[in-house]
């Protein structure tokens, strides 16, 4: 997977999926922070997600925006849609993704509608079929989209010719 370099993109929109506040328990006491999920997207073909923990909400908010332009994907898309049927597996986490018919819309529920709509992905249908933890539907559904190829680049891998290939 190559680096997507965040400032060649056009404007990178950002939503907070989920905020956590997590203790650590000390000598005097408690600890409290906060940890933030969220998903960065330039809405045409590329997608990533970080996680920030700070003390301050903004402060979490902002480190996790940081974290999700280093780990952004290319996703291949035909259309308004992507390319194959695929499921993402992380840990507990499984999402199935289908494409969908121009017009139809995003069937997508939380975390996976977030990563799909800044992704850029205009129709698709999605089920979770596993784990409905943020994080882990989240890495699911970039796994999943990781798996996408277009017929291009299938015919490529196979030494054939696209007309070849679907016959």
């Amino acid at each position: 997977m190559e680096f997507i370099n965040p400032e060649t993109l056009g404007e990178i929109t950002d939503r907070v999926v989920a905020i956590n506040r997590v203790t650590k328990v000390v000598k005097g006491g408690r600890r409290l922070r906060f940890s933030a999920l969220v998903v960065v997207g330039d809405q045409n073909g590329h997608v990533g997600f970080g996680t920030g923990k700070a003390a301050e909400v903004p402060e979490a908010i902002r480190k996790a925006i940081e974290n999700g332009k280093k780990n952004m994907i290319s996703v291949p898309m035909t259309g308004t849609t992507i390319p194959h049927e695929t499921i993402g597996e992380f840990c507990g986490g499984r999402v199935l993704l289908k494409p969908a018919i121009a017009g139809s819309g995003i069937a997508a529920g939380g975390p996976v509608r977030a990563v799909v709509e800044l992704a850029g992905i205009g129709d698709v249908t999605s089920k979770s079929l596993g784990s409905n933890t943020p994080i882990n539907m989240i890495r699911a559904t970039v796994e999943g989209l990781k798996q996408l190829k277009v017929a291009e680049e299938v015919a490529d891998l196979r030494g054939k010719s696209v007309e070849e290939l679907l016959g």
